[in-house]
């Protein structure tokens, strides 16, 4: 049952500044989208989409596959770390593949506890998990015992499966396990991706974890503008943020929580650019397509420029026609009503 306070507990700070960490996104926010947004500036750290554990011990080249970064220092071009993040049930499987990634010296491991996909859930991975507390704890313990001990541990997690009654019981398990942090989704896998998120809960876990040898909460859900990140920090009680929707429909967003700018079409209309040759280098020619109209579709939630351009592309499929327009963009964009202010974009 969600409770429906108005506020959160008088508690303790992040020791450290407030971290802004970049979601995880299975489908959309890999290490191609990852490369562009932490350009922007404002991004502490990303987390990597999941990659899955079963009964096998993977070979690096499948860590590295879905996190290349790895072989960068685990660093996106911009220099922000990247934590790849590991899911799946079995605390023994789990622990030998987080041995065997912990030898490519990534920035850190995250569990999964959150996914809320129907098919990672009936193979028990992902929010499913949230109704065994215990199982959850086991994991989290054997992977934190099985990397060394300079290698953070963390998992994200949702309220729960179809209902939050197990929540505080999860984040003691994850806490108590051995996790230096823990992301917090204000939403039970039931409520998918609807609005609202519960931020009130994160307080509730937060008071419930206060006083103990206790992970770094992160609250996450639902933050789309600076004022949602003000509101979500004042009901949540932490400073610390994961955004995943909101940074890929307006990658200056970290900026402007942090009140150090923005970023304005012009700037986004190179990207575009990279983005589509990054793509264009990765992705089988008939679905590069979809994936520039993917992130277009995002955007223009804030860019009304974007939804224009998505207009112009929707019926478009074929890459070098995309790429030609992206060109002739890159040469001639300009921001609305700044003709006079403002230098044509080259890429």
């Amino acid at each position: 049952m969600l409770s429906a306070i108005a506020g959160s507990p008088d508690l303790a700070p992040s020791p450290e500044k407030p971290l802004i960490l970049l979601a995880p996104m299975e489908g959309l926010l890999d290490a191609t989208l990852r490369d562009v947004l932490t350009r922007a500036g404002g991004i502490d750290r990303c987390v990597s989409e999941f990659i899955r554990i079963t009964d096998t011990l993977l070979p690096e080249r499948a860590f590295v596959r879905v996190v290349p970064e790895l072989l960068n220092g685990s660093l996106t071009r911009a220099g922000v770390p990247v934590r790849p993040q590991l899911l799946g049930s079995d605390p023994v499987c789990l622990a030998e593949n987080a041995a065997r990634l912990a030898g490519l010296a990534p920035e850190g491991i995250d569990l999964n506890f959150g996914c809320p996909a129907r098919t990672v859930n009936q193979s028990r991975g992902g929010a499913v998990l949230l109704d065994e507390p215990e199982l959850v704890g086991r994991i989290v313990s054997a992977v934190r015992r099985a990397v060394p001990a300079h290698v953070p541990v963390s998992a994200k997690m949702r309220l729960g499966y179809q209902d939050d009654l197990r929540a505080e019981e999860c984040a003691l398990a994850i806490a108590e396990a051995g996790a230096s942090e823990l992301v917090v989704h204000a939403r039970t896998k039931a409520h998918g991706y609807r609005p609202p998120a519960y931020w009130e809960r994160i307080a509730d876990l937060r008071e419930r974890l206060y006083g103990r040898i206790a992970p770094r909460l992160v609250a996450n859900g639902e933050i789309w503008t600076v004022e949602d990140a003000r509101r979500c920090q004042a009901v949540s009680g932490c400073p610390d943020l994961m955004i995943g929707r909101g940074m890929v429909t307006h990658p200056g967003l970290a900026l402007a929580i942090r009140s150090q700018g923005d970023v304005v079409w012009a700037q986004i209309v190179p990207w575009l650019r990279d983005f589509w040759d990054q793509v264009s280098a990765r992705v089988e020619r008939r679905h590069r397509a979809g994936r520039l109209k993917q992130w277009l579709g995002s955007l223009r939630r804030h860019y009304p420029q974007a939804g224009q351009a998505f207009d112009t592309l929707r019926l478009v499929h074929d890459p070098e026609v995309i790429g030609a327009w992206l060109d002739a963009q890159c040469l001639g964009v300009v921001p609305a009503g700044a003709a006079d202010e403002v230098e044509p974009v080259i890429c």
